[in-house]
Protein backbone atom coordinates (compact mmCIF):
# COMPACT_ATOMS: atom_id res chain seq x y z
CA UNK A 1 0.00 0.00 0.00
CA UNK A 2 2.70 2.42 0.57
CA UNK A 3 4.62 1.78 -2.49
CA UNK A 4 0.98 2.60 -4.22
CA UNK A 5 0.13 5.77 -2.66
CA UNK A 6 3.49 7.03 -3.44
CA UNK A 7 3.43 6.33 -7.27
CA UNK A 8 -0.07 7.78 -7.68
CA UNK A 9 1.41 10.70 -5.69
CA UNK A 10 4.22 10.83 -7.77
CA UNK A 11 2.28 11.00 -11.08
CA UNK A 12 0.20 13.65 -9.37
CA UNK A 13 2.89 16.29 -9.13
CA UNK A 14 4.03 15.13 -12.70
CA UNK A 15 0.88 16.14 -14.02
CA UNK A 16 0.45 19.48 -12.34
CA UNK A 17 3.86 20.44 -13.18
CA UNK A 18 2.79 19.77 -17.11
CA UNK A 19 -0.20 22.08 -16.21
CA UNK A 20 1.89 24.79 -14.57
CA UNK A 21 4.29 24.19 -18.09
CA UNK A 22 1.59 25.02 -20.33
CA UNK A 23 -0.51 27.75 -18.46
CA UNK A 24 2.93 29.68 -18.70
CA UNK A 25 3.34 28.97 -22.67
CA UNK A 26 -0.12 30.06 -23.09
CA UNK A 27 0.68 33.24 -20.65
CA UNK A 28 3.90 34.14 -22.79
CA UNK A 29 2.21 33.83 -26.12
CA UNK A 30 -0.41 35.98 -25.04
CA UNK A 31 2.04 38.43 -24.07
CA UNK A 32 3.68 38.37 -27.42
CA UNK A 33 0.72 38.61 -29.45
CA UNK A 34 -0.14 41.83 -27.25
CA UNK A 35 3.53 43.36 -27.88
CA UNK A 36 3.16 42.49 -31.73
CA UNK A 37 -0.55 44.23 -31.47
CA UNK A 38 0.86 47.46 -29.60
CA UNK A 39 3.40 47.87 -31.78
CA UNK A 40 2.16 47.24 -35.25
CA UNK A 41 1.00 50.95 -36.40
CA UNK A 42 -2.80 50.95 -36.83
CA UNK A 43 -3.72 50.66 -40.31
CA UNK A 44 -5.81 53.87 -41.19
CA UNK A 45 -8.07 53.50 -43.79
CA UNK A 46 -7.46 55.46 -47.20
CA UNK A 47 -10.32 58.02 -48.15
CA UNK A 48 -11.99 56.68 -51.03
CA UNK A 49 -10.06 58.65 -54.12
CA UNK A 50 -12.11 61.44 -55.16
CA UNK A 51 -12.69 62.86 -58.63
CA UNK A 52 -11.11 66.42 -57.87
CA UNK A 53 -7.43 66.51 -56.83
CA UNK A 54 -7.00 68.32 -53.26
CA UNK A 55 -4.92 70.26 -52.10
CA UNK A 56 -4.06 70.85 -48.81
CA UNK A 57 -2.31 74.30 -47.86
CA UNK A 58 -0.22 74.91 -45.08
CA UNK A 59 -1.03 76.05 -42.26
CA UNK A 60 0.83 79.13 -41.72
CA UNK A 61 -0.65 80.46 -44.43
CA UNK A 62 -4.14 81.07 -42.64
CA UNK A 63 -4.71 83.04 -39.45
CA UNK A 64 -6.37 80.25 -38.03
CA UNK A 65 -4.85 76.25 -36.94
CA UNK A 66 -8.03 74.63 -39.03
CA UNK A 67 -6.18 72.91 -42.34
CA UNK A 68 -8.01 74.70 -45.56
CA UNK A 69 -8.54 72.44 -48.21
CA UNK A 70 -8.88 74.16 -51.93
CA UNK A 71 -9.58 72.52 -54.65
CA UNK A 72 -7.14 72.36 -57.09
CA UNK A 73 -9.47 72.61 -60.67
CA UNK A 74 -11.10 75.88 -59.06
CA UNK A 75 -7.51 77.47 -59.21
CA UNK A 76 -7.05 76.26 -62.60
CA UNK A 77 -10.44 77.59 -63.47
CA UNK A 78 -9.34 80.64 -62.36
CA UNK A 79 -5.63 80.97 -63.96
CA UNK A 80 -7.66 79.69 -67.05
CA UNK A 81 -10.09 82.88 -66.63
CA UNK A 82 -7.62 85.23 -66.15
CA UNK A 83 -6.06 84.17 -68.66
CA UNK A 84 -8.81 84.20 -71.08
CA UNK A 85 -9.33 87.77 -69.62
CA UNK A 86 -5.99 88.79 -70.73
CA UNK A 87 -6.11 87.16 -73.99
CA UNK A 88 -9.14 88.77 -74.47
CA UNK A 89 -8.02 92.24 -73.34
CA UNK A 90 -5.26 91.84 -75.74
CA UNK A 91 -7.30 90.90 -78.52
CA UNK A 92 -9.36 93.59 -78.01
CA UNK A 93 -6.74 96.24 -77.97
CA UNK A 94 -5.21 94.66 -81.08
CA UNK A 95 -8.99 94.34 -82.76
CA UNK A 96 -8.99 98.57 -81.30
CA UNK A 97 -5.69 99.21 -82.97
CA UNK A 98 -6.04 97.70 -86.18
CA UNK A 99 -9.66 99.54 -86.84
CA UNK A 100 -7.66 102.78 -85.90
CA UNK A 101 -5.06 101.87 -88.57
CA UNK A 102 -7.69 101.25 -90.94
CA UNK A 103 -9.67 104.70 -90.18
CA UNK A 104 -5.91 106.27 -90.42
CA UNK A 105 -5.70 104.54 -93.86
CA UNK A 106 -8.73 105.34 -95.38
CA UNK A 107 -8.65 108.75 -93.74
CA UNK A 108 -5.54 108.99 -95.88
CA UNK A 109 -6.76 107.47 -99.01
CA UNK A 110 -9.74 109.86 -98.65
CA UNK A 111 -7.41 112.74 -98.51
CA UNK A 112 -5.26 111.88 -101.35
CA UNK A 113 -8.33 111.10 -103.64
CA UNK A 114 -9.90 114.16 -102.85
CA UNK A 115 -5.85 115.86 -103.34
CA UNK A 116 -6.03 114.32 -106.74
CA UNK A 117 -9.68 114.81 -107.64
CA UNK A 118 -8.92 118.28 -106.97
CA UNK A 119 -5.87 118.40 -109.10
CA UNK A 120 -7.77 117.07 -111.77
CA UNK A 121 -9.81 119.46 -111.42
CA UNK A 122 -7.70 122.58 -111.68
CA UNK A 123 -6.00 120.83 -114.58
CA UNK A 124 -8.85 120.54 -116.11
CA UNK A 125 -10.23 124.04 -115.61
CA UNK A 126 -6.85 125.59 -116.62
CA UNK A 127 -6.84 123.45 -119.85
CA UNK A 128 -10.48 124.60 -120.44
CA UNK A 129 -9.03 127.97 -120.00
CA UNK A 130 -6.40 127.59 -122.63
CA UNK A 131 -8.80 126.00 -125.03
CA UNK A 132 -10.88 129.18 -125.00
CA UNK A 133 -8.25 131.34 -124.87
CA UNK A 134 -7.02 130.02 -127.89
CA UNK A 135 -10.21 129.81 -129.34
CA UNK A 136 -10.40 133.74 -128.88
CA UNK A 137 -7.20 134.36 -130.73
CA UNK A 138 -8.47 131.76 -133.81
CA UNK A 139 -11.95 134.18 -133.77
CA UNK A 140 -9.81 137.15 -133.87
CA UNK A 141 -7.34 135.55 -136.42
CA UNK A 142 -10.59 134.65 -138.55
CA UNK A 143 -11.81 138.35 -138.49
CA UNK A 144 -8.18 139.91 -139.24
CA UNK A 145 -7.80 137.49 -142.15
CA UNK A 146 -11.72 138.47 -143.33
CA UNK A 147 -10.50 142.48 -142.91
CA UNK A 148 -7.60 141.65 -145.40
CA UNK A 149 -9.34 140.22 -147.99
CA UNK A 150 -11.87 143.06 -147.77
CA UNK A 151 -8.65 145.57 -148.41
CA UNK A 152 -8.30 143.33 -150.72
CA UNK A 153 -10.99 143.20 -152.24
CA UNK A 154 -10.64 146.96 -152.13
CA UNK A 155 -7.67 147.02 -153.73
CA UNK A 156 -8.08 145.32 -156.69
CA UNK A 157 -11.04 147.33 -157.51
CA UNK A 158 -9.46 150.59 -156.71
CA UNK A 159 -6.28 149.34 -159.37
CA UNK A 160 -8.10 148.77 -162.39
CA UNK A 161 -7.42 151.48 -164.89
CA UNK A 162 -10.50 153.27 -165.14
CA UNK A 163 -10.84 153.46 -161.31
CA UNK A 164 -7.26 155.08 -161.27
CA UNK A 165 -8.16 157.30 -163.99
CA UNK A 166 -11.12 158.22 -162.43
CA UNK A 167 -9.46 159.02 -158.99
CA UNK A 168 -6.66 161.34 -160.86
CA UNK A 169 -8.94 163.18 -162.76
CA UNK A 170 -10.88 164.60 -160.00
CA UNK A 171 -7.35 165.89 -158.55
CA UNK A 172 -6.96 168.61 -161.27
CA UNK A 173 -3.02 168.16 -161.74
CA UNK A 174 -1.28 169.09 -164.95
CA UNK A 175 0.62 165.65 -164.88
CA UNK A 176 -2.34 162.94 -164.93
CA UNK A 177 0.08 160.25 -166.05
CA UNK A 178 2.37 160.42 -163.07
CA UNK A 179 -0.43 160.71 -161.00
CA UNK A 180 -1.53 157.31 -162.18
CA UNK A 181 1.16 155.81 -162.33
CA UNK A 182 1.84 156.92 -158.17
CA UNK A 183 -1.66 155.70 -157.42
CA UNK A 184 -0.72 151.97 -159.04
CA UNK A 185 2.38 151.68 -157.53
CA UNK A 186 1.06 152.72 -153.93
CA UNK A 187 -2.14 150.35 -154.63
CA UNK A 188 0.20 147.59 -155.59
CA UNK A 189 2.46 148.17 -152.64
CA UNK A 190 -0.44 148.50 -150.41
CA UNK A 191 -1.78 144.81 -151.69
CA UNK A 192 1.58 142.70 -151.56
CA UNK A 193 1.79 143.82 -148.07
CA UNK A 194 -1.76 143.09 -146.85
CA UNK A 195 -1.37 139.96 -149.09
CA UNK A 196 1.96 139.17 -146.77
CA UNK A 197 -0.38 139.85 -143.74
CA UNK A 198 -2.85 137.57 -145.27
CA UNK A 199 -0.46 134.77 -145.21
CA UNK A 200 0.95 134.83 -142.27
CA UNK A 201 -2.42 135.55 -140.29
CA UNK A 202 -4.01 132.37 -142.41
CA UNK A 203 -0.76 130.60 -140.78
CA UNK A 204 -1.20 131.51 -137.39
CA UNK A 205 -4.91 130.70 -137.83
CA UNK A 206 -3.92 127.19 -139.07
CA UNK A 207 -1.96 126.56 -136.03
CA UNK A 208 -4.55 128.58 -133.70
CA UNK A 209 -6.93 125.48 -135.21
CA UNK A 210 -4.82 122.84 -134.53
CA UNK A 211 -4.24 123.95 -131.03
CA UNK A 212 -7.72 124.40 -130.38
CA UNK A 213 -8.08 120.82 -131.74
CA UNK A 214 -5.70 119.54 -129.60
CA UNK A 215 -6.78 121.82 -126.62
CA UNK A 216 -10.60 120.74 -127.12
CA UNK A 217 -9.37 116.76 -127.47
CA UNK A 218 -7.14 117.17 -123.97
CA UNK A 219 -10.30 118.77 -122.14
CA UNK A 220 -12.43 116.00 -123.34
CA UNK A 221 -9.88 113.06 -121.65
CA UNK A 222 -9.43 115.43 -118.45
CA UNK A 223 -13.48 115.95 -117.94
CA UNK A 224 -13.90 112.11 -118.55
CA UNK A 225 -11.35 111.11 -116.58
CA UNK A 226 -12.17 112.79 -113.71
CA UNK A 227 -15.76 112.32 -114.21
CA UNK A 228 -14.65 108.42 -113.67
CA UNK A 229 -12.42 109.61 -110.73
CA UNK A 230 -15.56 111.28 -109.13
CA UNK A 231 -18.06 108.20 -109.73
CA UNK A 232 -15.47 106.01 -108.08
CA UNK A 233 -15.12 107.63 -105.13
CA UNK A 234 -19.34 107.70 -104.73
CA UNK A 235 -18.85 104.35 -104.96
CA UNK A 236 -16.29 103.99 -102.38
CA UNK A 237 -18.28 105.96 -100.15
CA UNK A 238 -22.29 105.56 -100.69
CA UNK A 239 -22.85 108.49 -97.54
CA UNK A 240 -22.38 111.01 -100.73
CA UNK A 241 -24.63 109.74 -103.05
Amino acid sequence: MGLKDFGLHRILIVALAFLAVLVSVGDLNAQTRRKRKSQSAPSVSSPPPSSEPLIISRAEDFPDSETMIVPANQEEKNATASESKDRNTITMEDLGNRIKNLEAGSKRDSDEKQKRLLLNLDILTRSEQRAETLRKQLFEMIEKESAIKTKLDLIENDIRPEAIEKSVAFAGSLRPEELRNMRRKNLEIEKTNLQSLLTEIQRTKANLDQNVQRADILVDKLRNKLEKEIDDALVDDPEKN
